[in-house]
């Protein structure tokens, strides 16, 4: 693992955008996401696991939107983390320290 959004919650779902997973700016930041980077989405509500890739949100919005065949894992309120993943090499592993993020109300506290 390299970074992590724990409990962000789901503000809206587009499916009428090709795909993809907008955060906000400042939480991507604070978790060291980059865009375009491949991530795994938890739902916490329906037990939904999937994979996609970020869009850069508009930054302070606090935007978590499901994009596309995504948005419909999705109900806009659920609870979700999000999850990025990196390989290195194994004595970097061993000393490597994931981002992990607690936002409240989508915000970076």
């Amino acid at each position: 693992m390299k970074s992590k959004l724990h409990c962000v919650q789901v503000t809206e779902a587009n499916l009428n955008y090709m795909g993809s997973i907008t955060i906000d700016e400042d939480l991507m930041d604070a978790a060291n996401m980059i865009a375009g980077e491949k991530v795994q989405v938890l739902d916490n509500n329906n037990g939904e696991r999937f994979e996609t890739y970020i869009i850069k949100g508009e930054r302070g919005s606090g935007c978590i939107c499901l994009n596309g065949a995504a948005a419909r894992r999705v109900q806009v309120g659920d609870t979700i983390i999000i999850i990025s993943y990196a390989l290195m090499d194994f004595e970097e592993a061993k000393t490597f320290k994931p981002s992990v993020v607690f936002p409240q109300d989508n915000r970076v506290v």
